[in-house]
Order: C-alpha cells, then sequence, then structure tokens
C-alpha cells in the first residue's frame, strides 16, 4: 500500500492546512507543465491529496494501515478469494476527449507529420485543481452518492444515485478559486504534433496518453478520429490512390497524359478510345497493396 503521508512530505497526525499547504507545494513543483519528467510523481500527489484531503478516505486509509493481516501470506488470500486491489488495475478517473482530425489523400500516402491545435482544460495554476476550499458534502456525508429506498416489507428496493448537493463529488465548496470559479480547470489551445502511420483511412482512431483534458486529479487521453477527405483530385478508396485528371478538348488529343504522383510525375500513353466511365489503371501504384486509378474528366470553354 503507498504511503500517501509519505508522497505529499507530511507527518500521519497532519492537519488539513499542513496537508493542502504541502500538496499545492509539491504540485506546483512536480506539474507536467513546469516539470516534464515529473508526470508520475504529479499523478501520486494527486491521488494522494484525493485520500488525505477527505476526512473519511483519510480514516479509512488510516484503518487500513493498522490491519494486521497487511503484508501477510493471509493478505495474499483474501486478495485471491475476494477479488483484491492487486489483482485489478486502477481505473482512470479521467475520461478520454475525442475531437476528429482532416487529413488528404496525399498526407495519409506519405504518413506525414500532422500538427493539430485544439483545445484543451488544463488543471488551474492557483487552486491546484482543487476549485477552492472544500468541505465534506453534509448530505451524503461525502460519498458522493445517496441511497433512496422504496418499497416496505419483502419489496424492499434501493437506488443509488448522484448526490444532488454535491453533484457526485462528495464535497462541497467552501470559497471559490478566483481563476476558475471553482471549476478546478481553465480552458486553453494546445498544439500537438502526430506523425500519420501510412495508409491512415477515414474512421480510424489515434491515442496519445494524458494529452486530454485535467479532471478528478489527472490528465485523460486524447483520442484522434481521423476524416480522411479528397483534396487536389486525390482520392482514397480502400488501398487504392485514386486521381482525377482534367483535360480540355486539346489535351484529349495527346499522346501522353502527365499524371502528378507522390513519388514522382508519370507520364502515361493516352487511350485509343477517350471514354470517361472506364477509368485508366497503373498497378502498384497506389497504397501499399493497391493500385493507383485515374478518372478521365473534359472541361472546356463552349463559346472558344
Amino acid at each position: 500500500m503507498k504511503d500517501y503521508y509519505k508522497i505529499l512530505e507530511v507527518e500521519e497526525k497532519a492537519s488539513q492546512d499542513e496537508i493542502k499547504k504541502s500538496y499545492r507545494k509539491l504540485a506546483a513543483l512536480y506539474h507536467p507543465d513546469k516539470n516534464p519528467q515529473g508526470e508520475e510523481k504529479f499523478k501520486e500527489i494527486a491521488e494522494a491529496y484525493e485520500v488525505l484531503s477527505n476526512p473519511e478516505k483519510r480514516q479509512k486509509y488510516d484503518n487500513r494501515g493498522n490491519n494486521p493481516f497487511q503484508g501477510t501470506a493471509y493478505e495474499d488470500m483474501f486478495n485471491q478469494m475476494f477479488g483484491g486491489a492487486k489483482s485489478q488495475p486502477r481505473r482512470k478517473s479521467a475520461p478520454d476527449k475525442i475531437i476528429k482530425v482532416q487529413i488528404s489523400p496525399l498526407e495519409s500516402y506519405r504518413g506525414e507529420e500532422k500538427k493539430i491545435q485544439y483545445m484543451r482544460d488544463h488543471h488551474c495554476g492557483v487552486c491546484q485543481g482543487s476549485g477552492g476550499e472544500q468541505q465534506i458534502c453534509k448530505t451524503c456525508g461525502g460519498q458522493g452518492s445517496i441511497i433512496k429506498t422504496f418499497g416496505t416489507g419483502f419489496l424492499v428496493q434501493q437506488m443509488r444515485s448522484a448526490c444532488p448537493s454535491c453533484a457526485g463529488r462528495g464535497y462541497t465548496l467552501v470559497h471559490r478559486c478566483f481563476n476558475c470559479d471553482g471549476r478546478g480547470t481553465k480552458p486553453s489551445t494546445d498544439q500537438i504534433s502526430i506523425l500519420l502511420p501510412k495508409g491512415t483511412d477515414s474512421g480510424q482512431y489515434l491515442k496519445i496518453e494524458r494529452s486530454g483534458d485535467f479532471k478528478n486529479g489527472e490528465y485523460g487521453d486524447l483520442i484522434i478520429q481521423v476524416e480522411l477527405v479528397p483534396k487536389d483530385g486525390y482520392e482514397k478508396m480502400n488501398n487504392d490512390l485514386i486521381y482525377n485528371l482534367f483535360l480540355d478538348l486539346d489535351q484529349v488529343k495527346e499522346e501522353k497524359y502527365l499524371i502528378p504522383h507522390p513519388d514522382g510525375d508519370l507520364r502515361i500513353d493516352s487511350p485509343k478510345i477517350f471514354d470517361t466511365s472506364k477509368p485508366l489503371r497503373i498497378r502498384g501504384k497506389g497504397y501499399v497493396g493497391g493500385d493507383l486509378y485515374i478518372k478521365l474528366n473534359v472541361r472546356f470553354e463552349k463559346n472558344q
């Protein structure tokens, strides 16, 4: 079990003010925006503060520390019998942030670097994400939920719902932070660069860890949903690259056509029968395992 007092550098009998002061000092020191190497330490600090700043959670934590079976074979046996936390990975409390990004067929073909700007909620630097001075919710006693009982006798049902007084947080704010108005976060514009995998297609998702919004003491992941859109005459269909070639009446009669291609321009023989309903095909010039198809289009001014 983690020693939350050691992580926050306070004594076990520390007051709430001492815990809060130490948390703010350490959070400012290890925050990822100021210390890129301190991300894991910052998460530990936020986790420790979440427990020790809540009197009820702190009491349960202290009672666990007095468990005579902790660290013994009995503890392992109980974990195996009742699904102890050791075998269960900790679930993220911060949800994923999903954004949609449009890319072109050529960006997908080359696997280019893509710069993306998006709005993101960062933790408030003034209150360190707490939203202000907190106190345990009197309605739910810090649980974040309430239980309603329906029926009598043998037909009794219980329903758990989020506490209406604290909106499921387990605490209320005595004094709201002036910087974030009690939200604990401040929105700002971020920019990241990602390297697109070659052949990326519409509907695919790319995941970037801890680049999402700050919530519940940690940053969530950023999920990028790719939308591939036609551009510069190019389209993508499965592994085939499609190019729309537009010709005037004089160009139609030429013996060769110039086809721009991301690997270098191509010159191909014009067909003996010009038929816009049948695309020209060049094997192996599409995406990996695909071909290049050239759609013929005629465009000219009638009055010439």
